[in-house]
């Protein structure tokens, strides 16, 4: 992609250092900050070097305390700036002194402010960094993250690697997500939190995750960008090998006069990110769950050819309500061929059952082997493009309190299968008894793990999968 070349990719210090010098840590240890980010580090069981500064000096945690950075032994890879904004300007031009140029910016009261004294700082800050080519994440956010190295001082901790990579203006959403892929099973590769962005910006994190192979989907959280145009053209370039997945913060009047306070930059009008969403081929979604959700998909799923979709489901309320759901969000629910037909009818009982699609067939949910049958006959059916598994929790309301749980055998059975279509599961956990939230959480991870995006409601699969086939056909056209 040509387009990379115009933005900054020498990245790789801001999230593998082998050393990290962190700029105002308190003595006590108990404020968020400097001492907080040392302490997640430790957690986390970061293996490099750590030096702590603050000028009293002292010690924490067992390391000693550096008054300043020209103090240190040698010169990190890698800064993390805590301390007032009046004093960052100075802290950047001793980084820059000492051969330091990857530096995170935690600190706020910058142009977020609206103030001209926070305005002024911040063109300090770029003209700084441009002057001696300084990396700089922020100001006003929660810096970058990456479990392979151990640099997780917040989100999930230790967190591990996956096939993700996270751009987001939000630090508290950007923690928020990390959590969420990581409870699933899925993992996180790379992660940043970036603020007000000004010297690093959202088009050189996209441009840095592009090239970086293990990273195979792209999530992003945006409230307002400068250089719409530029971004533009270098996600569409992106998108032709890596979906990017977009939550658009500030769509709303409402929360659209927060995100001038939040980031200090302007929300943008609804209808050009709708717009920039269909040309650039990015995925837009409305909340942190759908935003998971197509995540899932698109790490786990291989390409759908259409939107032709099978529903195994057991009671025919639940099979009536799930193709209506599929249908509203824009899934196809075709009939099946005939021969698929005949092949269900033979093993489909002619009472209690519906053979057909929605099917209705209670011992999908005990049987595997059945299961199992079924998916190879839809698989080979040439009106199917992708498949929907319902899954139930055993519960006392059932009279099946004691259900084997066949999750092993359906993993097993998609992975195993030569036709193999994109397949879901869903796992209705809500209400109910106690425990059944924690029983469909763990379900929910296993099959994840197993390579099965598994879903709490056919909504939210439904979704899933429609973004899945409108980002394909996107691709192909």
């Amino acid at each position: 992609m040509n387009l990379i070349k115009n933005y900054q990719t020498d990245l790789d210090k801001l999230f593998k250092p082998q050393s990290i010098a962190i700029f105002g840590v308190s003595i006590s240890g108990l404020n968020m900050g400097g001492a907080s980010f040392l302490r997640k580090l430790l957690e986390s069981k970061y293996t490099g070097k750590i030096y702590p500064i603050n000028p009293k000096g002292g010690e924490i945690y067992g390391l000693k305390i550096y008054p300043d950075i020209h103090s240190l032994p040698e010169s990190p890879d890698f800064a993390i700036v805590c301390v007032g904004a009046a004093r960052v300007p100075h802290i950047l031009q001793d980084c820059a002194a000492t051969g330091l140029k990857h530096i995170h910016l935690l600190t706020s009261g910058f142009s977020e402010l609206g103030t001209p004294e926070g305005i002024e700082l911040e063109n300090q800050i770029i003209t700084i960094s441009r002057e001696n080519e300084l990396k700089v994440v922020g100001p006003n956010c929660m810096g970058t993250y990456c479990p392979s190295s151990h640099l997780t001082a917040w989100g999930a901790i230790p967190g591990f690697s996956g096939p993700i990579g996270i751009i987001s203006q939000s630090g508290g959403i950007t923690q928020r997500l990390t959590e969420y892929i990581c409870s699933l099973g899925i993992g996180v590769e790379k992660a940043v939190s970036f603020g007000n962005g000004a010297v690093l910006k959202a088009h050189d994190y996209l441009a840095f995750m592009a090239e970086d192979k293990k990273i195979k989907v792209i999530a992003m959280y945006l409230e307002s960008i400068k250089d719409g145009s530029g971004l533009l053209q270098l996600v569409k370039a992106i998108s032709q090998t890596k979906p990017v997945v977009l939550l658009k913060g500030g769509k709303s009047e409402a929360s659209a006069s927060t995100v001038t306070s939040h980031t200090g930059s302007l929300a943008g009008n609804l209808s050009i990110w709708r717009a920039f969403a269909l040309q650039a081929g990015v995925t837009l979604v409305n909340s942190i769950n759908e935003w998971a959700d197509a995540l899932v998909a698109f790490s786990l799923l291989p390409e759908t050819l259409g939107k032709k979709v099978f529903i195994g489901s057991g009671g025919g309320g639940n099979s009536v309500i799930y193709g209506d759901v599929c249908t509203s969000e824009g899934l196809d629910v075709p009939k099946l061929a005939e021969k698929t037909m005949n092949l269900l009818r033979e093993v489909v009982p002619a009472v209690g059952s519906i053979a057909g699609n929605p099917l209705d067939m209670f011992r999908i949910y005990q049987d595997s082997t059945l299961l199992d049958g079924v998916l190879q006959f839809v698989y080979n059916d040439p009106n199917i493009d992708m498949v929907i598994v319902d899954r139930l929790i055993p519960r006392n309301i059932y009279h099946l309190p004691d259900l084997p749980d066949t999750t092993p055998e359906l993993i097993k059975s998609v992975a195993n299968s030569k036709n193999h279509k994109p397949t879901v599961a869903t796992l209705d956990s809500d209400g109910g008894e106690r425990g059944l939230s924690d029983e469909g959480t763990r379900l929910r991870q296993q099959l994840c793990l197993g390579g099965i995006p598994a879903y709490p409601s056919i909504t939210r699969a439904a979704r899933a999968l429609m973004h899945l086939h409108r980002y394909y056909s996107w691709k192909r056209r």
